[in-house]
């Protein structure tokens, strides 16, 4: 009879109470871990605000006060590793999505959080996506792993804007660790993604827009750690042709050192990716369906060219690497819309990367998504 019971399906609010003891284990404190499992709660219960003082009105709202100081206390004053907790997370969760498939994607985002005020942590006046605009926010680094089915993010930062840094003031009073400086969001994407790296994440495609893909230094580390990508551009993103490249350094005179680094001319120019993208002939371009929309198919128009990256390269004794470009043109627009920087190596038609970097777009999608819910 025992046996039977125990193979009974435990309902969901136990196995939310399970996850719960799991992940908060490692808090160092049984008030503190039972504080965290509140304050967990107070976010999944109906309510609009999400903020301590209401959630504790409804958690225990015959001890407000009470309620509400443990769960700040927890929150803002204790001493924790938000690492461990993730990594916690992740212990509990990455096995349930790999039952659904494979991680495919390491997925680099923002998120940018709206304030009212100026005294939370890293708030300024900087992009915010939510709204899609400059505004007052904060913002967050993550990055998540992803399959076809769903995503869970394994590292989440606070970006810390230089302003902020340099600022002995604000950082005394917000409680700013001394050791966390100014780091742009590519230099902690990229931490992030060694430490995954490093902890034996599976690994997976890393994607990300034009905020990080624009930045050579951030492909050139991924690349480094034996990671493909595929990352976003801006339109202006200077390359070479297919079968182009800078000149070779110049004839050596006979005095001096001999000339080491790569030259252009005036005739022998790199293009943008926008230009590139603009000069190519209608064959070019090919229609692809990735899946059933709501309404009907998705459907937009996509070009691949093999190119050199141009950045900086006057600097160098060797071009970059080749690599693919893919570019999205949707029928009726008027200029392409999109483009992507992958190292992907592939043989023959490069078909099934633009198919890849399509069809990851539910996971990139669910990743933000499950970002900015996890710090509601």
């Amino acid at each position: 009879m025992a046996q039977r019971q125990t193979r009974r399906p435990r309902t969901g609010e136990a196995r939310f109470a399970a996850y719960l003891e799991a992940i908060t284990a490692g808090l160092g404190s049984v008030r503190r871990a039972a504080s965290a499992r509140a304050y967990c709660t107070g976010l999944l219960l109906p309510g609009e605000r999400k903020s301590v003082e209401p959630m504790a009105a409804r958690i225990e709202p015959a001890r407000v006060q009470a309620k509400h100081q443990s769960l700040h206390h927890v929150v803002a004053k204790a001493e924790w590793d938000d690492a461990a907790l993730l990594r916690a997370v992740r212990e509990q969760v990455l096995p349930a999505i790999e039952r659904h498939g494979p991680v495919r994607y390491w997925i680099v985002d923002d998120t940018g959080f709206p304030k009212q005020g100026v005294h939370s942590v890293g708030v300024a006046r900087q992009y915010c996506g939510q709204i899609g605009k400059q505004d007052n926010c904060q913002v967050a680094v993550s990055l998540s792993v992803a399959n076809d089915q769903a995503s869970l993010p394994v590292a989440y930062r606070l970006y810390l804007p230089e302003a902020w840094a340099a600022d002995p003031v604000r950082r005394a009073k917000a409680g700013v660790p001394e050791e966390v400086g100014f780091e742009t969001k590519t230099a902690i994407a990229l931490g992030q993604i060694r430490q995954a790296r490093e902890a034996g994440v599976p690994v997976g495609t890393v994607l990300g827009d034009a905020g990080y893909g624009d930045e050579s230094d951030f492909r050139v580390g991924v690349a480094a750690l034996d990671l493909r990508y595929v990352l976003g551009l801006r339109p202006g993103t200077s390359v070479w042709p297919p079968g182009q490249a800078p000149l070779p350094p110049a004839p050596w005179s006979g005095r001096g050192r001999p000339p080491t680094r790569l030259r252009r001319s005036p005739e022998h120019q790199p293009v943008s990716v926008k230009d590139l993208a603009l000069s190519l002939p209608p064959r070019a371009w090919r229609t692809v369906t990735w899946r059933e929309g709501s309404q009907a198919d998705l459907t937009s128009r996509f070009a691949a060219r093999r190119v050199r990256p141009a950045h900086r390269d006057t600097l160098r004794s060797e071009p970059w690497p080749e690599e693919w470009l893919l570019i999205e043109w949707p029928e009726g627009a008027d200029e392409p819309t999109k483009y992507w920087l992958s190292n992907i190596l592939l043989q023959g038609s490069p078909d099934w990367a633009v198919r890849g970097r399509l069809e990851r777009g539910r996971a990139l999608v669910r990743g933000a998504r499950h970002a900015v819910q996890s710090q509601c």
